[in-house]
């Protein structure tokens, strides 16, 4: 069985292919993809049988690159930590997923699916499923937890989230700012496919907010509401070529 993994996180990668190596025989990993970039053009060289994908990645993420592919033709096995809705929406695909971090069992198991699911129209499964979040993005309505229970605002409304050590602050278009005992990595998890951006680790921004980018080593952007807000180095690249697609 032709592989690719196509993952951000290097130790994630190296640890599937190793996990692979070890316990799964008949596979033979062809491309590691630290992007959906890379992992598009691997997908066209090498016609892969099963790519096994991260959801969450700077720039692209796994449903953005799955939409960009030319054809579908391999089965799918999403690497996540993801949010609940997402998850439901492969679960109703009957695409699989496996939870970071990878158990050896749960591995070997979405193998033995796999082969056996193997020409069985994974194209349109993987269709249904960007069927399926294509709505939830359009809907654009998200819940933040808060003290009193769940808080539920549009996605558009946000013009960008700040992390503050263990808790995000979200900057609303009316001037308001709610504060939620989450990592970023949350919020960018629960806002992904939702126009915004990890531009820096304690930022994340909707694009739709930006006024001006200023070039630097990294540079800054303004927003809309005239907050100053730094790119990292290494997010750079990755952030104006998103920007290029606006």
């Amino acid at each position: 069985m032709r592989i690719i993994i196509i993952d951000d996180e290097k130790h994630c990668r190296t640890g599937l292919g190793i996990m692979l190596h070890k316990y799964c025989e008949g596979t033979e990993v062809q491309a590691m993809c630290a992007n959906g970039k890379e992992g598009i053009r691997a997908i066209e060289l090498h016609h892969p049988d099963l790519v096994f994908l991260d959801i969450e990645m700077p720039g692209m993420n796994g449903f953005e690159m799955l939409e960009q592919c030319p054809d579908h033709n391999f089965e799918v096995v999403f690497t996540t930590a993801y949010n609940e809705y997402a998850i439901q929406a492969i679960r109703h695909s009957a695409l699989d997923y496996l939870l970071k971090p990878i158990n050896k069992d749960e591995l070997i198991n979405a193998l033995e699916r796999a082969r056996q699911e193997k020409n069985m129209k994974p194209a349109a499964r993987v269709n249904e499923l960007l069927e399926l979040i294509s709505l939830k993005k359009d809907f654009g309505q998200v819940a933040l937890p808060t003290i009193d229970g769940l808080m539920m605002i549009n996605s558009n409304d946000i013009i960008y989230c700040e992390s503050e050590s263990a808790y995000t602050r979200f900057f609303m278009v009316d001037k308001k700012c709610i504060t939620v005992s989450k990592v970023l990595k949350d919020a960018e998890i629960l806002l992904a496919g939702k126009g915004f951006f990890r531009v820096h680790n304690s930022y994340l921004i909707n694009l739709r907010y930006i006024s001006k980018y200023i070039r630097g080593n990294g540079g800054e952007v303004i927003m809309n509401d005239g907050k100053n807000i730094p790119v990292s180095r290494t997010k750079r690249q990755d952030f104006l070529d998103r920007l290029e697609k606006l």
